[in-house]
């Protein structure tokens, strides 16, 4: 099962999240606590993408589970395998909630340049290299991003582990999957797949300066809506099981922070749409919403909805590699 990843800052106003370290809080500002909670890594990126005409199949039997997470992994094999020419603009919104999830204030806006990267050299086998999301920042709240700008602990970090990873053949024993039903998603006939962790694993809790990594393998579940035809993968959503609390090191409860803090609600759910490319010409089926809503409890209750919006997708033909 794929890990949740949280980033999360203490000692920093927590409804405006370009205010600079050390600076006071805009008046009007709600402020729940000295604890800012970040982004679900999750939630970041290209995802499946797969021609939508000439590979059509025809469906498994009904409940012939394996054959169908079978033909999910190869369209997603065959995807990963050119995602990299491809190129998307990705537009995040960070916007602090009340209890009533009413927005407090105005978001934080972020622009990305966005790729997949998948290279099975690195590994020597493609059922065991683990594709990734590489993003640069183009700008923030509307202005170019400089390089020595410091991003926020609630930014998307410039790579992540790519979503649908879990669904490569080489995962599927990570997860439990099980059939949900038959549907029908923008006039296509869908299979649902539900799944969650095969079992709970430790946590991974990796402070930094103001920032903290939180990755909790097989603590979620979620749903999973697949073009009965192309096997495509059309929406997935996701949740945190329960909620987890951990420590804060005592430095940082020293600076003022709750000794002890619990992330109590994170969900996604990601929609994908088809997007139309020439030379070669074909259609490809890419992200084209993210939303995550979050709930981090501290020193008092921070709630957060985030929205990744993807455009101006395009392809890069060169030998080249974009670092980053």
């Amino acid at each position: 099962m794929r890990a949740l990843r949280w980033f999360f800052g203490h000692n920093a106003p927590s409804c405006e999240h370009s205010t600079p370290r050390g600076a006071r809080a805009q008046a009007g500002c709600s402020q729940v606590g000295p604890v800012r909670l970040g982004r679900l890594i999750w939630a970041a990126g290209l995802a499946l993408g797969v021609a939508a005409s000439g590979a059509a199949q025809a469906p498994p039997p009904a409940g012939d589970l394996a054959e169908a997470l079978l033909r999910v992994g190869r369209r997603l094999e065959q995807w990963y395998s050119r995602a990299q020419t491809v190129v998307s603009t990705e537009t995040v919104w960070i916007q602090p909630l009340r209890a009533d999830l009413t927005p407090v204030d105005l978001p934080r806006r972020l622009a990305y340049e966005l790729r997949v990267a998948w290279d099975p050299e690195e590994t020597g086998s493609a059922r065991t290299s683990r594709p990734s999301v590489l993003r640069q920042v183009l700008s923030v709240n509307g202005r170019p991003a400089r390089g020595e700008e410091d991003p926020g602990c609630v930014d998307p970090k410039p790579v992540s582990p790519e979503p649908l990873g879990i669904l490569l053949p080489a995962r599927l024993s990570e997860s439990e999957f099980s059939f949900a039903g038959v549907g029908r998603t923008d006039g296509r006939r869908t299979l649902l797949l539900d799944y969650r962790g095969r079992a709970a694993q430790p946590p991974d809790i990796i402070w930094a300066d103001e920032c903290v990594t939180v990755s909790l393998p097989g603590r979620s579940r979620g749903r999973i809506w697949i073009d009965a035809e192309t096997y495509d993968v059309l929406r997935m959503d996701d949740r945190l099981v329960g909620s987890f609390e951990f420590d804060v090191p005592r430095e940082y409860v020293q600076r003022g922070a709750a000794p002890r803090m619990a992330v109590e609600r994170a969900e996604s759910s990601i929609r994908y749409r088809p997007v139309r490319f020439d030379d070669p010409s074909e259609i490809l089926l890419l992200p084209h919403a993210i939303d995550t809503i979050t709930v981090l409890r501290g020193s008092g209750v921070q709630r957060y909805r985030i929205s990744q919006r993807f455009s101006g997708y395009r392809r890069f033909l060169t030998d080249g590699r974009l670092l980053y």
